[in-house]
């Protein structure tokens, strides 16, 4: 079997360029045991699995490291990476918009303030970044409560009576709101709606503070095309990023979700 140090610092280099490089560096004058460790087990494992591409990895990444809030350094590194691998500068701005709704704005605004560092540093190298689409649908006030359904429903047919039902007693406002967001973030078409689900499933694993939500977003993933095998490899990517308890409970929901939905098909074919 190939060494995983040389297949983790190939992995690196072709995800991360200079700015995993300055990372590394920075680490082996003081512990390399830890940059061998992470390389082999980051880049020479998990990075170098091929279910999900580099650039879907790398969203999901900037998407959890986004909504923790806490890692800067290592989110500016992952911008690059995202930008390294394909991504284009509009569609990271997606994400870092969307995650304003799972981790509030403060969380965005860094981001976008770390994108926006990452852009200047790499203009200075001469690197000439794709911008990519722009959304080309805009929502009327007056829409934005009918097109938000209809994403919500795309996701989950039952989910906006559900809502209405739980919440109608003490927040019916919320529900309103949550409906209204989905128009005003989830229905712009300029990023694929598997690359928002699987950026949602990271960033709610990596928080591990909305079992309920990840549930949902699980589900709501499957619906729309993702497979069980991607979600597993979101739970494995955010091993590396939040730890293995946050990937252990992101994956027992994945398998509440794939038993719940096995016995409703179940019950259909008999």
């Amino acid at each position: 079997m190939e060494n995983r140090l040389k297949r983790g610092l190939a992995k690196l280099q072709e995800v991360d360029g200079k700015s995993g490089d300055a990372v590394v560096n920075s680490m082996n004058t003081i512990f390399p045991d830890l940059v061998k460790y992470m390389i082999e087990y980051t880049f020479g494992d998990i990075y170098s699995r091929d279910i999900l591409d580099l650039k879907a990895k790398e969203m999901a990444v900037v998407a959890a490291l986004t909504a923790l809030g806490n890692a800067r350094p290592q989110l500016n590194v992952h911008i690059n990476g995202a930008l390294n691998v394909g991504c284009s500068i509009n569609e990271i701005k997606e994400i870092i918009l969307q995650m304003s709704a799972y981790a509030g704005f403060p969380a965005s605004i860094n981001a976008m303030n770390e994108l926006k560092d990452v852009l200047k540093e790499r203009e200075e190298q001469g690197i000439n970044d794709c911008i990519g689409k722009e959304p080309t649908s805009s929502v009327l006030p007056a829409e934005r409560y009918e097109v938000g359904l209809k994403e919500l429903s795309e996701l989950d047919s039952q989910q906006a009576e559900l809502l209405k039902e739980a919440y109608k007693d003490i927040a019916p406002e919320l529900v309103q709101f949550i409906i209204c967001g989905q128009a005003d973030i989830m229905a712009r078409d300029n990023l694929n709606k598997k690359f928002r689900e699987l950026s949602t499933i990271s960033a709610l694993t990596a928080l591990g503070t909305a079992g309920p939500q990840l549930k949902f977003h699980i589900s709501a993933g499957l619906n729309i095309g993702l497979t069980a095998e991607d979600i597993k490899e979101i739970m494995l990517l955010i091993s590396v990023y939040a730890g293995f308890p946050q990937a252990i409970n992101g994956t027992n929901i994945l398998k509440e979700v794939l038993t719940e939905r096995s016995a409703k098909e179940k019950v259909k074919a008999e």
